[in-house]
């Protein structure tokens, strides 16, 4: 790097935060773009009825669900007509509505509830060990859980084991999985394999299919955007500091290295207060591990909205060949899109 002066700015790898179940379960919330969602406030695309009826079958799902919990529940004589399945999955591609839907029907449930993606559901196991997980989360009326992974057996399994207890004790759970950007197609319906991985709790979830266009398509045209050299990204990143704003400035290498010495759990913590992300230097990397460890860290980067200013390879081109035709290309190819919109300050609304 060079001898600009940084004294204003952070740096990402000299965090190691701490953070507690009970901090980890307070962050498990919609994220800020969704703060106000509503059901009110999605527009269905009249072009596609099922994005219609899946509202209002959501709505329905939650208004017997409130009936449930009034005195008499569902022995009242106010009970609905049909039993209601304690869980339902939104099939649909990427970008219909699934994650507005999902928020929606959160912000009308009563508490306990919980909201996050798959990946921190497993970094909360990971983090607090399987049986402090579901003592925490025990009594929740609702879990939420965007983005189910299907492209990992053993956390498959983990999730599917975690939900059993969780639902044998009244939770509710609803769900959407992870179908990739600009994908012409690829797993752009994952209902029959959500249902065969979660086999044994296949019968307590109604699937509610939503077609419709994948409106963020072109968030994975292009590449991430990047600057000439590190001296640019500095130059920038202390005019940003400069001008008042939290900005971080690190190495590529050093940030991936220090990814790997901070649990995922804790991703959340390390950006806490950060205006703008610097990072200088950005190449390819070839540890899956470590590329694994870079998704969910732009994925925390992505739900607090915070710009990355990088220099080197295009960010969204750090994944090596072989790893975009493995078994996590639904993963990488989210990112990517993830990182584009971070670096040219078009931040998409989610699904």
């Amino acid at each position: 790097m060079t001898t600009v002066s940084t004294h204003a700015l952070l740096r990402l790898v000299e965090r190691n935060p701490s953070i507690t179940g009970e901090e980890i379960a307070s962050e498990l919330v919609p994220p800020p773009q969704f703060e106000h969602a509503s059901f009110e406030s999605y527009r269905p695309d009249p072009e596609y009825p099922s994005q219609q009826a899946a509202l209002d079958r959501l709505k329905t799902f939650a208004g017997a669900w409130r009936a449930a919990q009034r005195p008499g529940g569902f022995f009242s004589r106010k009970r609905p007509a049909r039993i209601e399945l304690p869980g339902v999955y939104l099939d649909g591609g990427f970008g219909v509505g699934k994650t507005h839907l999902l928020a929606a029907l959160w912000h009308v449930a009563h508490g306990p509830k919980y909201f996050g993606t798959f990946i921190e559901y497993t970094a909360l196991v990971g983090a607090l060990g399987y049986a402090n997980a579901v003592k925490l989360l025990s009594g929740a009326r609702l879990i939420c859980i965007d983005e189910f992974e299907l492209d990992d057996p053993g956390d498959t399994m983990l999730m599917t084991r975690f939900l059993s207890e969780l639902m044998a004790g009244g939770t509710r759970v609803a769900a959407t999985s992870n179908t990739p950007p600009n994908a012409l197609g690829e797993g752009r319906f994952a209902a029959a394999d959500f249902l065969r991985e979660i086999h044994g709790l296949a019968s307590n979830f109604e699937t509610l299919r939503i077609d419709g266009l994948d409106y963020r398509r072109r968030d994975t045209e292009g590449h991430a955007e990047t600057l000439p050299d590190d001296a640019d990204v500095e130059r920038a990143a202390t005019a940003l500091a400069e001008r008042g704003h939290r900005v971080s400035l690190d190495t590529f290498d050093e940030l991936i290295a220090h990814l790997a010495t901070v649990h995922p759990s804790k991703y959340i913590k390390l950006i806490e207060g950060i205006d703008f992300i610097a990072l200088a230097g950005v190449g390819e990397l070839d540890d899956q591990n470590a590329a694994l460890r870079l998704v969910a860290f732009i994925d925390r980067v992505y739900d607090a909205e915070i710009p990355i200013i990088a220099s080197g390879l295009p960010l969204d081109q750090s994944f090596a060949d072989d790893m975009m035709a493995g078994g996590y290309r639904k993963k990488y190819l989210r990112s990517m899109s993830r990182m584009i919109a971070l670096t040219t300050g078009e931040l998409p609304p989610h699904d």
